[in-house]
């Protein structure tokens, strides 16, 4: 507005009207006057994301197939659950780390996601839904950590209060354990939660499913991950059980050791099979047993309940592919 030559505070004015009332053309702005919507109408557009398809899942779970202005597809999803009502975004179209059981690695990477698409992702699927947003998590398609400038431009946008008012306190980045992204978060001015993708405490395992890991030692992450512990959120280390992978209680208990001494959350999550990986969910009893062994720990221990697999809305699932 300054460049312009209008009052800065009509760029407040704008910038609700766009990102609270969904405004698609500058002439529904009441509080402008005739003359500079006319000059805005002629030299900008409003456009965004498009739906292509919506899927509803028997628990609620709702996945959006979202068109970008290049025709690119990705996809988020709406989660229920209690008072909690999350948004799974996306930060990148595909993913370049290749995890051998995600689905999104399927599609290979083709671009990041600029500031605008990933908080617009929020805003569309608030706009199509009756709750009001609570929470965010990065953990869609794509590593958000490899596009960290955007998704922390995204994220000014998701909390500020004329934006999304969307509380930097229920919003969390996941990451596979990226140590220069976790280091840049850890230096940064937000507050937000943590999550870590560890999945194999053998790192050789790990390495042979999750291949970044050979650039980013284990030991490397959980170093940062203690000191982000303690000088920001308590990290939560999140555990996807593969069956006959990483599901006996041997690894549990490698699991425990490896977080002994880091103030922590571990979300354990059964496997989401998709239909062009070979991996396989563990059975309940597996995963009783793994549980049973976390909770002799001081760590929280959360069994997360699969949403929206029928789907392929769950975790690991998003690919943009069959949707």
């Amino acid at each position: 507005m300054t460049n312009l030559g209008i009052e800065p505070y009509r760029g407040d004015q704008i910038f609700k009207w766009i990102w609270q009332k969904n405004a698609k053309d500058f002439s529904v702005m009441t509080n402008i006057s005739k003359e500079l919507k006319e000059s805005l109408s002629s030299k900008f557009t409003i456009s965004g994301l498009q739906i292509e398809k919506k899927l509803l899942a028997k628990d609620g779970s709702k996945k959006f197939l979202l068109a970008l202005e290049d025709n690119k597809k990705i996809e988020a999803v709406f989660i229920p659950e209690g008072k909690r009502k999350t948004v799974c975004v996306s930060t990148q179209i595909g993913c370049p780390l290749h995890c051998k059981f995600c689905a999104t690695g399927l599609m290979g990477f083709i671009r990041n996601l600029k500031a605008y698409e990933i908080a617009d992702e929020i805003r569309i699927i608030q706009e199509n839904i009756d709750n009001k947003i609570t929470n965010i998590v990065f953990m869609g398609m794509g590593e958000p950590l490899l596009n960290l400038k955007e998704v922390m431009d995204a994220i000014s946008i998701t909390c500020s209060s004329i934006g999304l008012s969307i509380s930097q306190r229920y919003t969390t980045v996941s990451t596979v354990g990226l140590i220069q992204g976790i280091h840049a978060l850890l230096l940064s001015p937000l507050k937000v939660k943590l999550a870590i993708s560890l999945n194999f405490p053998d790192e050789k395992m790990r390495k042979e499913m999750m291949p970044i890991t050979k650039k980013n030692p284990l030991k490397e992450v959980l170093k940062l991950a203690k000191e982000y512990s303690l000088k920001k959120n308590m990290v939560t280390f999140e555990y996807v059980i593969i069956d006959k992978l990483n599901d006996r209680i041997k690894d549990a208990q490698r699991l425990l050791q490896l977080l002994k001494g880091i103030p922590s959350k571990i979300n354990l999550i059964s496997y989401n099979p998709y239909p062009l990986l070979p991996y396989e969910q563990p059975s309940e009893k597996k995963v009783e047993k793994f549980l049973q062994c976390l909770l002799t720990s001081h760590h929280t221990i959360t069994l997360r309940k699969s949403r929206g697999q029928e789907i392929l809305a769950a975790c690991g699932q998003l690919a943009a592919l069959n949707t």
